[in-house]
This record gives C-alpha cells, structure tokens and sequence, in this order.
C-alpha cells in the first residue's frame, strides 16, 4: 500500500478520506529543494503523516478511551508540578 493509497483514504476498513489536500506552488526561480523543503514543512504542520500513522489500524473505542485518560493525566500532572514548583 502507497502513500498515495493512504491519503486517499484507501486504508482497509476505512470509510473516511482526506478532504483536503496540501500543496505547495512553485515561485520564480525556486529550487526544487526549497519547494520540497517547505512542502514537507505544511505536510508537518498540518499533522498529515500523524493521522496517516494513527488511522493505519483499527483501535478499539475503549483502547481509545484509555489512551485519551492516559494522556491527560500526563498532563495534569505536568502543570501540577510547574504550579508546585511556582510557588516555591
């Protein structure tokens, strides 16, 4: 399966694909280095390549649930200890 499977959204088991699709157009006189350069910055930006890596296999709503508790008591704990260490 090619990358250009994956942002059609051709994924086994998927029924949603990518909207919209990112591009970049080339200004005068541009390198083609550049223009990747910063094509490979929008891609990054817009998290295009971390929903491709999250959607390539079914998750189950529960691991799902877990994941999402697990991360947010990450980060309550974080600000609770940059508070703590605030007030000293």
């Amino acid at each position: 399966m090619g990358l250009s499977q994956l942002l059609a959204g051709d994924t086994p088991g998927s029924t949603k694909g990518v909207s919209v699709l990112t591009f970049v157009t080339a200004d005068d006189n541009e390198s083609f280095d550049s223009l990747l350069r910063r094509f490979k910055k929008k891609v990054q930006r817009d998290r295009i390549l971390s929903e491709i890596r999250k959607r390539r296999y079914f998750e189950q709503p529960s691991i799902v649930r877990k994941r999402k508790r697990a991360a947010k008591l990450r980060k309550s704990r974080r600000t609770t200890a940059k508070d703590h260490r605030r007030q000293y």
